[in-house]
C-alpha cells in the first residue's frame, strides 16, 4: 500500500498509538496496604480462606474462565467477588462466603 499524503501517515501513527493504549490489559491491583494487612490477618486468623482453596471451588462448580477477583468485608464478614465468563459467553458475578468456601449467589451480568 503507497500512501500519498503526509497526513495519511500520521493519521495512521495516531490509530496506532490509540489503539495500544486501549487494547492493553489493566492490571487491576489493590494499592491500600492497610487493607492488604487486613486481608492478611483474617488468613492467618483463619477468618478467610486462602485464595488458591477458594478458586479451586469456584472452578469447580463455575466453568468459565475467571476475569476478575474482589475481596470485600461486608456486615462483620469477608466475601469473594469473583467475575467469571462462562462457556456460553456470559459474564457471571459469584459471591463466595470466604470463612466458608460456599458459594452464596451466581448473578447474570
Amino acid at each position: 500500500m503507497r500512501l500519498h499524503h503526509p497526513f495519511t501517515v500520521a493519521r495512521i501513527a495516531l490509530l496506532l498509538v490509540t489503539f495500544a493504549s486501549t487494547a492493553a490489559p489493566t492490571v487491576a491491583r489493590d494499592d491500600d496496604p492497610k487493607r492488604r494487612d487486613a486481608v492478611r490477618r483474617a488468613v492467618e486468623a483463619g477468618e478467610v480462606l486462602p485464595l488458591s482453596q477458594i478458586l479451586e471451588r469456584v472452578r469447580g462448580k463455575v466453568p468459565g474462565d475467571i476475569t476478575g477477583i474482589e475481596i470485600n468485608r461486608e456486615e462483620g464478614r469477608w466475601l469473594y467477588e469473583f467475575r467469571v465468563i462462562d462457556r456460553g459467553g456470559r459474564v457471571l458475578e459469584v459471591h463466595v462466603d470466604a470463612r466458608s468456601g460456599n458459594i452464596e449467589q451466581i448473578e447474570e451480568k
